[in-house]
């Protein structure tokens, strides 16, 4: 399978997760609006999820894979099975201990969060945490499964996955939340009922695609099969690299709670309107550089495991020109069209005018880093493949105290909106840092044409923003809530062209779309 139709195939499956999420989100948008309670869930549901990148997809993937690949690659089908079946054991224990002190110590997360919380809203986030905190060990195994599928270039099943999350917590919304309110419950608690249920879910479907490669893992329940496990060297290079990613990785979720917390200490409803505005902002990071992350990693480790220099440069310089192509306009329509994107998919039920220009404010100021977040989805990778995660966790620590200072400087006058563009700007100096070390060590070697590349995307990006912002001010976006039909038809043409004035102005530049997919 070419790398473009890999990441074509996760992007396209992921687009599905993002758009059954995108009305999980509308649905808890018309039914709760925004509020101490949504608030209450959001810091709830963000716990296990900050812990899940920890443990899951972030530092434990980033230190699993390249050693799995490496293993697939250079000591056959038979050792890797037994590094399999040693992490899974050693995993899961770990899960199961982490899950229980999590459940105990609801309280005090809750509080590390967001402390700024109402006395009642503070003891639904303690209860909704207490529901879904089993949620991260689900997830960290869902993760560990992908990393097995991913290697072995089965990518739908963990790009589908999430869709079983998103239907879930449809569900939850839909008939879980009058049920609750029925049974004198308060309705909101039927979404922490709908993370778990999803959790389960997609576990569940793991089971038979790793059972068909012949790679289910068998988990030692023994004491002395466990302390087995502990000692395989596999098992202990993991742990190796995982140490120094767990701190970068830790690193970023830690900016998340900063932020998180500094939200709760601001106006009423100001988390849940971070949250929305990072819900529309991951459609492109996730599309994107997930997509090209989840490609590329195994393939990079693959590459550098046979020493092949080359074909790994080649690789890097591919993504990023995907990266730059796909990224930069979504960048623009993010800082031009907010508000009318914001207006037509929120702003119905009991989410408000006000709502509508709040989260419009700080889903703009993503768009001025979403270059930088994107990139470094495929940066990252080209340091993990080669096993140096150190390098990327001293960026991100030097990244956070800058995000820090930033915030420092701009929370006072933008307030909630100041949290995303602390992160916006602090993603760009990111993805910068990274890309000069790749270039200094030698690893990345950009390919000849870059310079033309950039000014036929960057015209095509000036005319293509320019007719979302006369879109933006021609028509009144709030008002148009009566008539959310209309607004929506008026939404998918200004999308519509929005693309075809796009494309269409780099195919009449000269660009060669179909070469640039191919390389």
């Amino acid at each position: 399978m070419s790398l473009f139709k890999a990441a074509s195939t996760v992007s396209l499956l992921t687009l599905v997760s993002r758009v059954t999420g995108l009305v999980r989100d509308l649905l808890m948008a018309s039914a709760f609006g925004v509020s101490g309670l949504t608030d209450a869930f959001n810091v709830a549901f963000r716990i296990p999820n900050l812990l899940r990148r920890l443990f899951g997809e972030g530092a434990f993937s980033q230190a699993f894979v390249p050693v799995l690949a490496a293993s697939k690659a250079l000591d056959g089908d038979a050792a890797t099975k037994v590094l399999i079946d040693d992490v899974a054991t050693a995993l899961t224990w770990a899960l199961l201990a982490t899950c229980v002190v999590g459940i105990v110590a609801a309280p005090l997360l809750v509080w590390a969060l967001a402390s700024g919380l109402d006395a009642r809203s503070f003891d639904a986030g303690v209860l909704m945490t207490r529901w879904m905190f089993p949620y991260i060990g689900c997830m960290s195994l869902v993760a560990f499964s992908a990393g097995i599928l991913n290697t072995w270039k089965h990518f739908a099943v963990p790009a589908a996955t999430p869709v079983l999350l998103n239907v879930a917590m449809i569900g939850a919304a839909w008939l879980g939340a009058p049920w609750f309110a029925r049974m004198g419950i308060e309705p909101i608690y039927a979404m922490a009922a709908g993370v778990m249920l999803g959790g389960i879910l997609q576990l569940g479907v793991q089971i038979p695609a790793l059972r068909r490669l012949g790679l289910l893992p068998r988990i030692g329940l023994t004491w002395g099969r466990v302390r087995a496990a502990w000692r395989d060297a596999g098992v202990r290079q993991v742990l190796t690299l995982m140490l120094p990613a767990l701190l970068g990785v830790g690193v970023a979720q830690l900016s998340l709670l900063i932020n998180t917390q500094i939200a709760s200490h601001l106006a009423a409803g100001s988390v849940t309107w971070v949250w929305y505005a990072d819900r529309l902002m991951e459609f492109p990071t996730a599309l994107l550089g997930v997509a090209l992350g989840v490609v590329l990693t195994p393939q990079l480790a693959a590459a550098r495991a046979s020493g092949d220099a080359a074909r790994y440069s080649q690789m890097l310089d591919w993504g990023l020109r995907l990266v730059v192509l796909l990224a930069l306009p979504c960048a623009a329509a993010l800082l031009a069209f907010a508000t009318p994107l914001i207006a037509t998919l929120f702003h119905r039920g009991a989410f408000s005018d006000n709502d509508v220009g709040q989260v419009s404010v700080a889903l703009a100021c993503y768009g001025i880093g979403l270059l930088g977040l994107v990139a470094v989805k495929v940066l990252a990778p080209g340091y993990y493949a080669s096993l140096d995660i150190r390098t990327p966790v001293k960026i991100a620590i030097g990244v956070l105290v800058l995000t820090q200072v930033f915030n420092l400087i701009l929370v006072p006058h933008l307030r909630h909106a100041a949290l995303t563009l602390s992160i916006s700007l602090g993603a760009l100096v990111n993805a910068l840092w990274l890309l000069i070390g790749l270039i200094r060590r030698g690893s990345y070697r950009p390919q000849p044409g870059w310079p033309v590349f950039a000014a036929q995307l960057i015209g095509a990006t000036a005319l293509m923003t320019a007719f979302l912002l006369w879109g933006a001010e021609r028509f009144d976006w709030v008002a148009l809530r009566a008539h959310s039909g209309m607004r929506m038809g008026l939404l998918a043409a200004m999308i519509l062209g929005a693309v075809l004035i796009y494309f269409g102005a780099l195919l009449a530049s000269g660009l060669k779309l179909r070469q640039l997919l191919r390389r």
